[in-house]
């Protein structure tokens, strides 16, 4: 604990920074690493690398991310700001680099110098969107820019995305853009458009994209594809979850991870349910949804508008990402290629979680009323 006397910017970040979500997110880690440990080893196995080279390099990543999450958290909305427009300008570089120059892995192109951008951009995207819905409401000379600026940034930051291809992400990014825009006070009729737009959008993906339309059809009905559509990741996954029961088969004890491609990524939630069972699942989703709510809360509560944006896009980025990857596990969505935060392995998923979070912390630390007119005043 900290003395209210002492001064400093460390004692200050102690007294202000919301100690529930700092400990869930540590929480968080902390189980990634326990199923890196069940879900990796049988993967490296097949590899034929070290057995425990994946739990090696979680628990490598886990330092940087938790020091890129402490250190972001300390930055004022003002810094918030800069960051979210520099890491936004260097991810999209980034991206069209890979478009240009990065190795096709699975039909696409994500890569580049070891990194996937298209998770930095998330972040992001969500602190500018939210600089560009706070300024749009205000009555200022630069609210007509700003408007602008919000219809103009989702294309800008999707078009790049749909052409690696990556629509998991597309989707993410779009959901995320859709409930700002919903906070900011879209009219119902703008609802109701926003929505047509979407289902145009996915329908569109679905005809045109071979990509798309081979994992809706894996989805709704494999024996139609007449055995041209693989479904063995999503099967196998559900039939691991089914197969653990309430109490799972016990640690280190499963079975379908051994000949699951990615146990330790995309379908660790699988691994879970057989090694732990339905109950322990259960919990890992109450503990998703409570820093959700947290979250939300927090923002619900924030009175400044760019901070209450912040703190709301960056909850929902990681609530829907959570849902979506439990849903494609559970086999109630085609598969998206979406990781579960802070669960499963990925070095350029940790860190970018590690910015955004820690741009979640910075959003919802508690401030002064004088600082919070303060920084009013410097934002107007």
């Amino acid at each position: 604990m900290v003395s209210r006397a002492e001064r400093g910017p460390v004692a200050d970040w102690m007294r202000t920074v919301d100690r529930w979500l700092l400990g869930s997110f540590g929480a968080l880690m902390v189980i990634g690493l326990v199923m890196a440990l069940a879900a990796s080893p049988a993967v490296a196995e097949r590899l034929n690398l070290s057995t425990f080279h994946f739990v090696d390099r979680q628990a490598l990543m886990l330092i940087p991310t938790a020091i890129l999450m402490i250190a972001t958290s300390f930055l004022s909305p003002r810094h918030v700001r800069r960051a979210g427009l520099l890491l936004f300008v260097l991810s999209l570089a980034l991206i069209i680099l890979a478009l240009m120059f990065g190795a096709e892995v699975k039909g696409a192109r994500r890569w580049i110098f070891g990194l996937q951008p298209s998770e930095f951009i998330k972040p992001a995207f969500v602190v500018l969107a939210a600089w560009a819905f706070t300024e749009a409401g205000r009555k200022s000379p630069t609210a007509m820019i700003a408007r602008l600026l919000s219809f103009v940034l989702l294309p800008l930051t999707i078009v790049p995305l749909i052409l690696e291809p990556d629509f998991g992400q597309t989707m993410l990014v779009s959901i995320v853009w859709a409930s700002l825009f919903f906070i900011a006070g879209l009219h119902w009729f703008w609802v109701v458009g926003v929505g047509g737009l979407g289902v145009a959008g996915g329908f569109a993906a679905y005809k045109l994209s071979p990509h798309v339309h081979e994992r809706v059809l894996r989805f709704i009905d494999p024996d139609s594809t007449g055995g041209l559509v693989d479904t063995f990741q999503v099967d196998t996954a559900l039939q691991s979850i089914l197969s653990g029961g309430w109490l799972g088969r016990g640690p280190g004890e499963g079975v379908y991870k051994r000949i699951l491609p990615d146990a330790h990524t995309d379908f660790v939630f699988a691994v879970t349910g057989e090694e732990f069972g339905m109950i322990a699942c259960m919990a890992l989703i109450a503990f998703f949804g409570f820093i959700v709510l947290r979250g939300l809360w927090l923002a619900s509560r924030n009175q400044d508008p760019f901070c209450r944006f912040v703190a709301a896009g960056m909850t929902i980025m990681f609530g829907v990402q959570s849902w979506i990857n439990m849903a494609v596990n559970l086999r109630a969505m085609p598969a998206k290629g979406m990781t579960l935060p802070f669960i499963s392995y990925g070095g350029s998923s940790l860190l970018a979680l590690g910015l955004g979070m820690g741009f979640l912390l910075a959003a919802t630390r508690k401030r002064p009323v004088a600082d919070l007119h303060h920084h009013l005043v410097a934002a107007e």
